[in-house]
């Protein structure tokens, strides 16, 4: 739905003023080139943060914690 959304805004684009949709088009890739690293940093860090997080639950996870059960009345 996304791609099918962008597709219909560039066409208007296109028809609005055509030499910024080409524009838009031939600097796409350069901009996902550019943000290429940043994406890479973000991963690293969600999976350093997951990683963390699940050492640091270990021991609880080891002596038999877990989510707590609602007392039955």
């Amino acid at each position: 739905m996304k791609t099918l959304t962008v597709l219909l805004v560039w066409c208007v684009l296109f028809v609005l003023c055509w030499p910024l949709a080409i524009l838009a088009l031939f600097l796409w890739p350069v901009v996902w080139l550019l943000s290429l690293p940043f994406r890479l940093v973000g991963v690293t860090f969600t999976a350093l943060f997951a990683f963390l997080a699940a050492l640091l639950m270990l021991p609880a996870r080891l002596l038999g914690g877990g989510p707590s059960k609602p007392a039955v009345v």
